[in-house]
């Protein structure tokens, strides 16, 4: 699949949204009415922001995708090939509308409201994609696709299996023993563990009982308190620099594209969240997502602002 040896592999299973960004003084409260600063419409959604994202990171990146028949489509497209993502394997479903987001932004906040369309009509053929997930190096999915889409890309996956379990649901035990890592924020580690998560010691008591439960690594983003990981063996810490943050929309998908692309790479696990750590923090500095995506370069600059990770072994 890649050119190049010194970059990963890498294929995304996922979705792909319109995002309609609106820039607000305040998010609204129910039944309130404010007039936008701004609005900016980009290509967008967990799996091409992951996509794009393990592109500039690095990697050689394969979308697998579904859109609508509608004029969205071809955005869509030519927004992944603006950034290098082959969307070969990113198919059009008829009578269907495309995935949009809705995303407001204010106070170095979001709330963001996903209507999936198309992401949820996977109900053709696979097969034509089947040799791209087995000859990858690193498979990413998410959880806004069909649970039989991502539990049949979790079996064909020969390399490393990445799952963003979010939005928050519930994930089998099949795939969760596929999970190498499974990556949560402290909502989404709460839903699967059934624990309340307070501080970064509650995550990693949590991640312990996913491991228990099959998944062969688990790591959690904190925002600004960083991020944790457990594996069978080990449980870190690493704290994030103190930065201004303008916009975090999408600094999630970063840190997932960055952290793939490293493990693809050859890294431990604790080094790749390390990468993926600074490249968050990288591009929660800037306004926009793709636009706001650190490259391999601006990550290792951002690497250097970070405090020192702490692991302990289990």
């Amino acid at each position: 699949m890649t050119t190049d040896p010194s970059r990963p592999a890498i294929v995304v299973v996922g979705s792909i949204n319109l995002d309609v960004v609106v820039e607000l003084s305040h998010l609204p409260v129910p039944g309130e009415t404010i007039i936008a600063d701004h609005v900016r419409r980009n290509v967008g959604g967990k799996g091409a922001n992951q996509a794009v994202a393990a592109q500039l990171a690095g990697a050689d990146v394969e979308f697998v995708g579904r859109v609508g028949g509608d004029p969205d489509a071809e955005i869509l497209r030519s927004g992944l090939e603006t950034y290098g993502v082959g969307h070969q394997h990113l198919h059009v479903v008829e009578g269907t509308e495309s995935g949009v987001a809705y995303i407001n932004v204010a106070d170095h906040d979001n709330t963001i409201v996903v209507v999936g369309g198309a992401n949820w009509s996977w109900h053709d053929s696979h097969e034509e994609s089947d040799h791209l997930v087995a000859a990858a190096d690193v498979v990413i999915c998410q959880l806004e696709v069909p649970d039989e889409t991502i539990e049949r890309t979790a079996q064909l996956t020969a390399g490393r299996f990445v799952l963003n379990a979010a939005p928050a649901r519930d994930v089998s035990d099949a795939v969760l023993q596929r999970c190498d890592p499974l990556v949560v924020n402290e909502h989404e580690l709460a839903h699967l563990s059934g624990r309340e998560i307070g501080n970064p010691s509650d995550a990693l008591v949590a991640q312990a009982e996913l491991v228990r439960r099959g998944a062969r690594s688990v790591v959690t983003t904190l925002g600004p308190d960083g991020a944790v990981w457990t594996t069978s063996d080990e449980q870190g810490t690493q704290p994030a620099p103190q930065v201004e943050v303008r916009d975090t929309t999408g600094a999630g998908d970063v840190f997932i594209g960055h952290l793939a692309t490293r493990l693809g790479s050859g890294a431990t696990l604790s080094q790749a969240v390390s990468w993926a750590t600074a490249a968050a923090s990288r591009s929660v500095q800037a306004a926009g997502t793709h636009s706001s995506y650190p490259d391999l370069a601006e990550a290792a600059e951002a690497l250097h602002l970070l405090p020192e990770p702490t692991s302990t072994p289990r």
